[in-house]
């Protein structure tokens, strides 16, 4: 498998010669955190949050005890290692102890659910897995059955109900395991980390990422548009097992010995304004939706964000009434980009000093983009195409999914996005939708049809569809329109009640935020439903 992914990894690329990014063929990834050791960075501190501190050295100490630890349960170079972890210091410590030790972490969901945790855990063989205690319960029969999960390792708390062979706490496990660890002799294309798609359109695939992905993605971004500091304080609201996270909390902020802020739970406004009180983040990364919630919660006009030199945007369409909502309240501009799981993280970015509000951005240097008609032929500006992406940042493969990667990842090393774009005489990308249905919901891709399905096996439902819209300020959501099977409902109760459900069956952030009842869908004259019929309602 290694030999496969150096062969479909070019070793000089013209986006590497271009920000002069090398490595040797010797690499290990974990670099990126231990070399802070090397520079005199140890007694500098690397993490702070309400789940506590860690200086440089205390976790690359702490990384060292896993990448031990798991070697102690017998794992071999390459074997899989599941974190569903909170963003507390156990995650960056686990992270680069497996990374360390030769091991390969998958970096999962926190909101997934026993079904869809069961397919990770086979499709990738991990046997070991890292959980955070108030997880332990979706490790049930149903997680576990018909996988090679022997060993389940609890951080944060005492072990719960789970179903997995063996269980232990990491306190005490971790401290039976040296503070020292050499790293492993990996090549620079081995397999170093994977993360998962988000299964929009079937089940999802393994996004697998190569030990140099990480240096590489901090090069070409980090270094181009953050300019990070070891003054910085980075805090992402967007988790760590989101790639755009990942980058903005692990990636970035320890290339440059700065500090990270860790926010575990879930991101309410007033938490999030508490936390950018209390520790100073000079940084902040997140979302459309996010930065509207924040702009429109109560207690915003009262809090300091004097500390802030810039903030970040990724994922969706931002729309000027969160742009200067943001700006108003805080006096930043947001800086706007876009990017995926599969390159990593961002490739089309406005810059601080260059932007168009409304733009995905300019090509983020050290990738090599393009706008192709679907029958692969270069577009010109101001005309739509379908944006494809190079950069050694780039997954080589989908795991086990020659099917799909063969969709995507195209000859040359080029990935086929999917996205439909219009490229100014300037430059800057404007997104123009999917070249299929997926839309981004959250900051995830929803695939409206399998939420149709989903509501389809209501048992009160008659029929329904479901389908994506625009809201006024651009931002896409999903409604459905159901045909009640006793059509007197009461139909605020039943539309949170038919939410619940698809919050339950598929994962959260997919639920149809809007639910219109009718008597009958409109039909075609060959009796299906009337989609365009829908769309104007």
């Amino acid at each position: 498998m290694t030999n496969a992914i150096h062969d479909q990894v070019p070793a000089d690329s013209a986006g590497a010669r271009e920000i002069g990014f090398a490595v040797p063929q010797q690499y290990n990834a974990s670099r990126v955190l231990f070399d802070n050791l090397a520079k005199g960075r140890g007694d500098k501190l690397a993490l702070i949050g309400p789940a506590g501190a860690r200086t440089y050295a205390e976790l690359c100490a702490e990384a060292c005890r896993w990448g031990n630890g798991f070697a102690s349960l017998g794992l071999t170079r390459g074997d899989r290692v599941l974190l569903f972890l909170e963003d507390t210091p156990a995650y960056p410590a686990a992270f680069f102890g497996a990374v360390r030790a030769g091991f390969v972490p998958l970096l999962i969901n926190t909101l997934t659910p026993p079904d869809l945790l069961q397919f990770y855990l086979a499709d990738s063989g991990a046997a070991v897995a890292v959980a955070d205690a108030e997880f332990c319960a979706r490790f049930n029969a149903e997680a576990c059955k018909d996988t090679k999960l022997r060993t389940l390792i609890v951080v944060n708390g005492a072990v719960g109900d789970h179903a997995a062979p063996q269980t232990m706490e990491a306190a005490d496990w971790l401290l039976q395991h040296p503070p020292e660890l050499a790293e492993a002799r990996t090549h620079r294309n081995e397999m170093a980390f994977w993360m998962y798609s988000s299964g929009s359109t079937g089940r999802p695939k393994g996004i697998v990422h190569l030990q140099h992905d990480m240096a590489y993605s901090e090069r070409a971004f980090a270094q181009n548009i953050l300019k990070l500091t070891p003054d910085d304080i980075c805090f992402s609201v967007p988790k760590i097992f989101f790639a755009y996270g990942f980058g903005n909390s692990v990636t970035f902020p320890f290339s440059s010995g700065a500090v990270t802020l860790l926010l575990p739970g879930q991101p309410r406004p007033a938490t999030i304004f508490a936390a950018i009180e209390q520790y100073k983040p000079t940084v902040f990364f997140g979302l459309p939706t996010l930065f509207t919630s924040l702009t429109k919660a109560e207690g915003a006009a009262g809090t300091d964000f004097s500390s802030l030199r810039m903030s970040l945007s990724a994922a969706e369409v931002l729309s000027a009434e969160v742009f200067n909502g943001w700006k108003s309240l805080t006096g930043l501009e947001i800086v706007e980009g876009l990017g995926s799981t599969e390159a990593l993280h961002i490739y089309l970015s406005n810059h601080p000093s260059r932007k168009k509000l409304g733009a995905a951005g300019l090509r983020v240097p050290g990738y090599e983009v393009a706008l192709r008609d679907k029958e692969g032929r270069d577009v010109g500006d101001n005309e739509e195409g379908i944006l494809w992406v190079r950069g050694d940042s780039n997954t080589p493969l989908y795991w086990n999914r020659p099917d799909k990667s063969a969709e995507t990842i195209r000859e040359g090393g080029w990935i086929y996005t999917g996205d439909r774009f219009v490229r100014d005489s300037d430059g800057f990308h404007f997104f123009r939708g999917r070249a299929d249905d997926l839309i981004k919901i959250s900051g995830q891709w929803v695939y409206p049809l399998e939420v149709e399905l989903c509501l389809a096996d209501h048992p009160d439902i008659r029929e329904c569809a479901v389908f994506a819209a625009e809201l006024p300020d651009r931002r896409m959501t999903l409604k459905a329109v159901v045909v009640m099977n006793n059509r007197a409902t009461d139909q605020s109760a039943t539309t949170r009640r038919l939410q619940d459900y698809v919050k339950g069956k598929l994962l959260p952030y997919k639920y149809p935020r809007e639910v219109i009842f009718i008597d009958e869908l409109p039909k075609t004259g060959t009796g299906k439903i009337d989609r365009q019929a829908l769309l104007r309602m």
